[in-house]
């Protein structure tokens, strides 16, 4: 059994009056006011001697303020938060949830782990991004994702060509922050398809290739594309692999709608011959994709088209 911590938010383990977003991996910059956190008023009642009592009031305040501003200004440290039993980050010991402002967007399921029920049941929610994915017919939210990242995928499941004694999904799409030194979401795009396509096709983190590898590959589509009300672009690849009918694979970037503005990279990787998901399907989910809490409309992925294909 993985122990492995999910991504979500924790107490930050350099400055306890603040939690910082731990994406499965490692701790990002993301912060936010940790719950209860905030200083609170002591009210001495008036004796005789109100002049002391003013002075041990103020020295007291005084060194709350301090203390407070070491705990907050000290750098995170490196520590991932304990995995196991820890308790849901922003709840009580009692199960209820924080009240506190979250700055990813309103509180929701944890985005790798199957949802429970209710109306976020059909949904993929990346909080850290802000965004949803809605989850077509046949997909699920597996139970952990590869690399920690919010991820859905075919519920069918098939030996893997190369190798048979692992399982192999006809489907995957998942989301996460990109980290690139490149400016536009056109250049993060054509950098990060490669990147996609050997996390689908190529060799996994233990060096396997479940599908023999890539031989080749062939671009079908390179366009500007609107998401979540943010203008991003795709590129989207048909690989041939060793073994097995290859696949497509696609990288779609654009602004995240959480306010930062931050990339965002949603890849998709989906097996070619008659028992992949069509194609058009990437668009369609592409099309379903909001903002956290939006109730009318998202992105209309395939409605920006310039002439050409590059």
């Amino acid at each position: 059994m993985s122990m492995t911590t999910p991504p979500g938010w924790y107490p930050d383990p350099s400055a306890p009056t603040v939690e910082r977003w731990w994406d499965g991996t490692t701790w990002t910059a993301h912060t936010r006011p940790a719950a209860g956190a905030q200083p609170t008023a002591v009210v001495v009642p008036p004796t005789r001697r109100n002049g002391r009592v003013v002075q041990i009031a103020a020295a007291a305040v005084a060194v709350a303020a301090v203390v407070a501003a070491v705990l907050v200004l000290r750098p995170a440290g490196d520590e991932p938060p304990p995995s196991g039993t820890t308790a849901a980050p922003g709840a009580s010991a009692s199960g209820s949830a924080s009240a506190t402002d979250d700055p990813a967007g309103p509180a929701t399921p944890s985005p790798a782990t199957p949802s429970s029920g209710g109306e976020d049941g059909n949904l993929l929610v990346d909080q850290l991004n802000g965004i949803t994915l809605v989850i077509p017919d046949g997909w699920e939210k597996p139970q952990f994702g590869t690399d920690g990242s919010p991820t859905m995928a075919t519920v069918d499941d098939y030996p893997c060509p190369n190798t048979p004694t692992r399982y192999c999904r006809h489907g995957k799409v998942s989301s996460r922050t990109i980290s690139s030194a490149l400016t536009t979401p056109e250049a993060m795009a054509r950098e990060d398809i490669a990147k996609a396509a050997e996390q689908a096709y190529g060799a996994d983190t233990l060096g396997n290739k479940p599908h023999g590898g890539i031989r080749s590959h062939t671009v079908v589509a390179a366009r500007q594309a609107v998401v979540a009300g943010r203008t991003g672009y795709l590129v989207r690849w048909q690989v041939t692999t060793t073994k097995g009918p290859g696949g497509y694979v696609q990288s779609l970037v654009f602004p995240s709608p959480a306010g930062t503005e931050q990339p965002v990279v949603v890849r998709f990787a989906f097996d070619a011959g008659p028992d992949g998901p069509p194609p058009a399907l990437m668009d369609e989910i592409t099309r379903g994709i909001r903002p956290i809490g939006s109730t009318t409309g998202g992105g209309v992925g395939s409605s920006i088209q310039p002439g050409t294909n590059s």
